[in-house]
């Protein structure tokens, strides 16, 4: 550590007492839960001992190509990589301080698993799933239950329900959606059978299908028919408004009961019962006449004009399985029907759902109960896809790049990097239950995860995980370290004026996330900032009014506090990036604050640097 300012070296004694004084008091409690919890570690797939086969699987390959991997990353580095993954905002100035002081060498481990535990993870990882739902949203309307959805989520990762049960309750919901947020999926779609069978698919499978809607999939094995298939779990589901609700509201429902649409569909599927009952000379057709008087005779004109092949004023029971219904019958019944391309103008033909990966559902199934039988089927540990999309997500999410990348554009026609590595974590995680905080814990303590950056030269051939790469942070996640930054709970809404984007929410926190937040399941090299949002951050009077030095500002307390120039400048170096000046920057820094007239003007010029620079928004 750099020398400090008396002031600064006091502070730091009195809190590395405090904490060795919560140690001692928790020492009893730990020995007594000790050898309670270790039974329960046996029956567990221990995240250390796969964090460490993980990185033994890795090294190995490194080793065969003969690249050597970045040393781990400096305790500055891991602490504010680790606290942004698990906990969405950057360590404050103490913990940055307290943890370089801290010569516990199990001190990563302990940091992780105290992230864990707190409820900053639940409500970090509630947002990534947000967005993951409703930056993709076909329903415009669906952010009406967007804070539902949070809220919802947020006690499910708090009370670490497991990724199966997450995943089932998003797929079997229903409800009011101002009241249930598990109805977010459904919601974001409109209750869209096609639209529900590719976000189903991408979400929790990895898997994207959506291109065989129209034909079969160009580069994937996957067939017209397996699309539709999916899809034809979700026919029965539907998404209404709420009478007289206010403010207006939706729910999500089920439609089960049989329509005069589904009664002519059962008709067409099998007609045989209606030659029983008017095929009077048994000939194998039906006239007009042996139908006259029947429920048949309204509509047989209009049946022979769409199914009479040969034009004998007769059909067969082959005639009539080929009828097809108008197209805007579609969502009038509870059955699914495949458009037939050859013919739009009609709805299609009858689809029994089956899961692309070989599962076939009974028929005759009620609409919760074919949702239900979907998660059984996406969720059996006999599914590698089911485990192999999550952990590939995450480790993504932590490590800058996956497995696969997309990153939910896996499958059987894909390859994988380091494939038995995935093998090994997706395995794991099944028989840890998919449990999310298992996992979050095992990539955390990987060497892989906590690697350094690598200095990229020019020519230099990319290997992945043999070095950490650099991400950008959510929208939420810079939103709340500006907040850190500057000492406030939160920052004034834009009322008018700026990037329409940013008007779109109420809250300031949702304006910010608007403009700066980016589907999580875009590749980093894809990702880039965009004019409107470099304009916020250099020229919001929000943030500008937060820099003075004259008020009663986080700014003007570090300028009263450390009349030492060093001091002050390694002080907001702390705060903003979690790190100390190098000797170079400090050298820079206090050039600059002796070339002006006005201390506290470089000083605040500093901090808007510093609050500017690629590194605050980027996870290093």
């Amino acid at each position: 550590m750099m020398s400090f300012s008396m002031k600064r070296a006091t502070q730091i004694v009195c809190i590395f007492l405090f904490s060795v004084s919560i140690l001692l008091c928790h020492s009893s409690t730990f020995a007594a839960t000790k050898s309670s919890s270790q039974s329960k570690k046996r029956q567990r797939v221990d995240e250390t001992t796969l964090a460490e086969q993980v990185d033994q699987l890795i090294e190995a390959e490194l080793k065969k190509s003969k690249i050597q991997p970045v040393k781990l990353a400096n305790d500055e580095d891991f602490l504010r990589r680790v606290t942004f993954d698990l906990a969405g905002r950057k360590p404050t100035t103490s913990e940055v301080i307290l943890f370089g002081l801290d010569s516990n060498p199990e001190k990563r481990k302990t940091i992780i698993n105290d992230l864990l535990k707190s409820e900053e993870y639940a409500v970090n990882w509630a947002r990534y799933w947000r967005d993951v739902i409703y930056l993709r949203a076909t329903n415009a309307r669906s952010r009406i239950n967007q804070n539902e959805f949070e809220e919802w989520m947020t006690t499910q990762l708090s009370e670490n329900k497991s990724w199966d049960q997450i995943a089932t309750d998003l797929i079997t919901a229903t409800g009011e959606v101002r009241k249930n947020g598990n109805t977010a999926l459904i919601f974001a779609h409109q209750g869209d059978p096609a639209e529900l069978a590719a976000e189903t698919s991408r979400i929790f499978l990895g898997i994207q299908i959506q291109c065989a809607n129209c034909h079969d999939h160009p580069t994937d094995k996957w067939k017209r028919n397996s699309f539709h298939e999916l899809a034809a779990f979700f026919p029965r589901v539907r998404v209404r408004p709420v009478r007289d609700a206010m403010p207006r509201s939706f729910e999500v429902v089920s439609v089960d009961q049989g329509s005069q649409y589904d009664r002519r569909l059962q008709m067409l599927e099998d007609p045989s019962p209606l030659f029983k009952a008017f095929d009077r000379n048994r000939d194998g057709k039906l006239t007009e006449t042996e139908v006259k008087r029947s429920r048949l005779a309204r509509n047989f004109e209009q049946m022979l004009s769409r199914g009479d092949s040969n034009a004998d004023k007769a059909l067969t029971i082959k005639e009539i399985k080929n009828i097809a219904l108008p197209a805007n019958t579609r969502r009038a019944t509870p059955e699914y029907l495949m458009p037939d391309l050859k013919d739009p103008t009609s709805a299609g033909k009858v689809v029994h759902p089956v899961l692309f990966v070989g599962t076939k559902a009974p028929q005759g199934l009620k609409d919760i109960e074919r949702r239900e039988t979907l998660s059984k089927f996406l969720t059996s540990k006999s599914n590698p896809w089911f485990a192999r999309a999550i952990v590939n997500r995450l480790w993504a999410e932590m490590l800058g790049e996956g497995f696969y990348m997309p990153i939910d554009d896996i499958g059987p026609e894909r390859s994988a990097v380091h494939p038995e590595v995935l093998d090994a974590l997706a395995d794991g995680f099944t028989a840890n239950g998919y449990d999310l905080k298992w996992l979050c814990r095992t990539i955390t303590n990987t060497r892989a995860y906590q690697r350094g950056m690598q200095k990229k030269t020019e020519g230099q051939i990319h290997t992945p995980f043999a070095a950490q790469s650099p991400t950008r942070l959510r929208g939420d996640q810079i939103f709340t370290a500006i907040t850190q930054v500057f000492g406030v709970d939160d920052l004034q809404a834009n009322r008018g004026g700026g990037d329409r984007r940013y008007r779109g929410n109420r809250t300031a926190r949702g304006q910010f996330s608007t403009l700066f937040t980016f589907d999580p399941s875009t590749a980093q090299d894809e990702i880039t900032g965009d004019v409107p949002q470099a304009l916020f951050m250099m020229n919001s009077s929000t943030i500008n009014n937060l820099l003075g030095t004259n008020r009663n500002t986080k700014l003007a307390q570090i300028a009263k506090e450390f009349p030492n120039n060093k001091d002050a400048i390694q002080e907001l170096y702390l705060l903003t990036l979690s790190r100390e000046p190098s000797k170079t920057e400090m050298k820079i820094c206090q050039d600059y604050i002796q070339s002006t007239d006005s201390r506290n003007e470089a000083l605040e010029d500093l901090m808007w640097s510093l609050v500017n620079s690629s590194e605050f928004i980027t996870k290093r």
